[in-house]
């Protein structure tokens, strides 16, 4: 099924014209609504109209995450605040959001590639899709939720948690479609079992999973237990939330939706654009965003790029899994968490050293972080209590900083290895590869 044909089964030559007008004017945009931007372009020599198409892409300035945060929260938007509807957040390395801005037409712009989404994993508007993406500031759930009732589906918009519940709505409103999390489907799955309920006592028959890694064992074990096509999709707030590319049923890579977001695959070292089917960093222009514009925004995810047609039909370029990052970001429950994000919290304690360690595990299909903290001397008692209360308040600070629950233990100075080079703060036990 494909929700817009016009579009996704266009000729290349049509779709790089398309490609060249929006860019244009979204030069154009950067360069009067935006100082950082006309800066930026000022330096190498750019002026309005001097881009006319997609190949000058590759002479245009970077966009990093690191600029989002210099410009937090708005410097950064195209548009004056009036025009803006909606607002998300996603974390960042200093506890500082990266936020992002939506106009109503990019509202309907996100609406529209969350309907291509599901369309690509069989929903139509007889569905019911059962969100449980986190709603909020998390693009998650809201981006689901509208691309699902642009497709005229029905909405359980049910978000994160209380499993039970989750369960009993799924199997009461006969919920066709899944949205959440790979590592929270299976959870679910095995809930389901414990209840003693099975795949057949559903009416599920797709599900839409994303905001984490996951890999081809995790996709049959899901498929196997809730009987299900499970298709990847791939997304990230800064370009737009979710819906940015998605599976077909081939499951041979994912279907960039490039009237929109223009990929490209650089050298992360040498940044110069690699070739089709040559492994680097993803990077995106998102031609058509209003709010918030972005040239050239650097991912960090490492994937290739291919131009196969797909047996689909569908013309647009496809992505493959994302194979790793190529910075030190940790992606735990749909969460991007940074060490450095738990340095900083311990820099401002003075019980503690900037000593720890953090132990990312895959527990019953969820992921959980546990956080080895080193006590300062002077600090650290054989008196369980005072201990206890450390521990809870190191607790409180950085779940505040990171959005998600950690397990915190308490350990003695010297506790933690030291390293003369870079210092190995994350053991990552999950298998993801």
């Amino acid at each position: 099924m494909i929700w817009n044909e016009y579009i996704e089964c266009m000729e290349r030559d049509s779709l790089q014209k398309l490609q060249g007008e929006r860019l244009r004017k979204m030069i154009d945009r950067l360069y009067f609504n935006v100082p950082f931007y006309r800066k930026k372009l000022q330096e190498i020599g750019f002026s309005p109209g001097d881009v006319t198409s997609v190949e000058q892409l590759k002479d245009l300035p970077f966009t990093t995450k690191d600029d989002l945060r210099d410009n937090y929260p708005f410097g950064l938007f195209a548009v004056h605040q009036s025009e803006v509807v909606r607002v998300h957040a996603s974390s960042g390395t200093t506890g500082r959001p990266t936020v992002v801005g939506y106009t109503r037409k990019d509202i309907d712009t996100w609406s529209e590639v969350m309907a291509r989404t599901l369309t690509s994993a069989g929903a139509n508007r007889e569905d019911i899709v059962h969100v449980a993406y986190g709603y909020g500031l998390f693009t998650g759930g809201l981006g689901v939720h509208y691309g699902a009732e642009k497709i005229g589906a029905t909405v359980i918009p049910i978000s994160g948690g209380n499993t039970k519940r989750q369960i009993q709505l799924m199997k009461d409103f006969g919920s066709t479609i899944l949205a959440c999390t790979p590592s929270y489907s299976l959870f679910l799955a095995e809930a389901m079992l414990e209840e003693g309920l099975k795949p057949s006592d559903f009416k599920l028959r797709a599900g839409v999973f994303g905001a984490e890694p996951w890999t081809e064992e995790m996709r049959k074990e899901i498929e196997e237990k809730l009987g299900i096509l499970a298709i990847d999709i791939y997304g990230l707030s800064e370009v737009i939330g979710p819906g940015v590319a998605a599976e077909c049923p081939h499951k041979k890579g994912l279907h960039i939706y490039e009237d929109h977001f223009i990929p490209e695959i650089i050298d992360p070292v040498t940044l110069k654009v690699l070739p089709y089917g040559e492994i680097g960093e993803l990077v995106f222009t998102t031609v058509t965003k209003e709010a918030l514009p972005l040239l050239r925004y650097r991912t960090r995810d490492l994937t290739r790029l291919t131009l196969d047609k797909c047996e689909c039909g569908r013309t647009l370029v496809r992505m493959e899994k994302c194979l790793g990052r190529s910075d030190d970001m940790l992606i735990i429950r749909g969460v991007n968490v940074f060490p450095s994000q738990i340095e900083s919290v311990l820099l401002e304690m003075s019980e503690t050293k900037p000593h720890y360690l953090l132990i990312v595990d895959r527990v019953n299909n969820l992921d959980t972080l546990e956080i080895w903290v080193e006590v300062d001397d002077q600090f650290f008692s054989d008196e369980i209590k005072q201990l206890e209360n450390l521990r809870k308040k190191i607790q409180y600070n950085i779940e505040t900083t990171l959005g998600i629950g950690a397990i915190i233990k308490l350990v003695e100075p010297k506790t933690i290895e030291r390293s003369e080079g870079k210092a190995k703060r994350v053991i990552d036990k999950r298998k993801l590869k």
